[in-house]
């Protein structure tokens, strides 16, 4: 397992595009941050908005550049070829979708921790400056302050989460342009869609299934009572999608290029 993580490591290091990728999620997500933390305004106590979730609103983009990564070190071994270099030194497939995981995963977690504590420290500078203060009902973001903390901590597991599924889905499909389509499209194109649902009940299922929409519940940090999961919960709906999406490429990676 230790040679098939080396090779999967030394893979990414030795092309340009990953290290950009990782660079951009971590750009995006601060710079996304900081903006959601200078444009929304509480003007009077009360206001309704979560700080903290809107100081972490940057993840919503970061993620696309999570799942590009997943795509980029997956796909382009069959695009070029090196996919039958791949596995003739590494038979096992199990081995090599777990290697390939696994260094996608730590990498993903590492500069997702780097772009959430931005996140947090652009909002604990910014929000105050929209109204966010304590005259308002609002403390300086902290990860002192338990659900903020949880929603940091949550906010990079679910980067990970993204890039699993992300790989599992680019493991399925082979090709870069539908993997990309298929990840972006249940990031994205399926919130919308949920929204011009009209049956209020089928909107909350469809919301309650949606990789995004439950996993991005673990930022909240008011009224979760009346979210259609809780926090983690709907960040185990994510780690079901990614465990889905895994399990389904390793078959296929088993019966189609045996």
């Amino acid at each position: 397992m230790r040679r098939a993580i080396h090779a999967e490591w030394t893979k990414l290091r030795t092309v340009p595009g990953p290290g950009w990728l990782l660079a951009g999620m971590v750009v995006l997500t601060v710079a996304l941050s900081a903006v959601a933390a200078t444009t929304v305004t509480c003007g009077s106590a009360g206001c309704g908005h979560d700080a903290t979730r809107l100081g972490l609103m940057g993840v919503q983009l970061g993620q696309a550049m999570v799942a590009l990564l997943a795509v980029l070190a997956v796909c382009g071994e069959y695009s070029t070829g090196l996919i039958r270099t791949s596995l003739a030194a590494m038979p096992r497939r199990t081995t090599l979708l777990a290697a390939k995981a696994g260094v996608l995963t730590a990498l993903t977690l590492a500069a997702g921790t780097i772009a959430v504590l931005g996140s947090v420290l652009a909002g604990r500078l910014l929000l105050p400056g929209s109204g966010f203060t304590a005259e308002h009902g609002y403390a300086l973001l902290s990860l002192a302050d338990g659900p903020t903390l949880r929603a940091a901590v949550g906010s990079v597991l679910y980067l990970g989460l993204i890039g699993l599924l992300s790989v599992g889905v680019a493991i399925a499909v082979r090709d870069s342009a539908a993997a990309t389509g298929v990840v972006l499209g249940l990031l994205y194109l399926f919130p919308i869609a949920i929204r011009m649902v009209a049956d209020e009940d089928t909107q909350r299922f469809l919301w309650s299934i949606s990789p995004t929409n439950a996993g991005l519940a673990v930022q909240a940090t008011t009224d979760t009572a009346v979210l259609p999961l809780g926090p983690w919960a709907g960040l185990g709906v994510l780690a079901a999608w990614a465990a889905t999406a895994l399990l389904t490429g390793w078959l296929l990676l088993r019966r189609r290029d045996a």
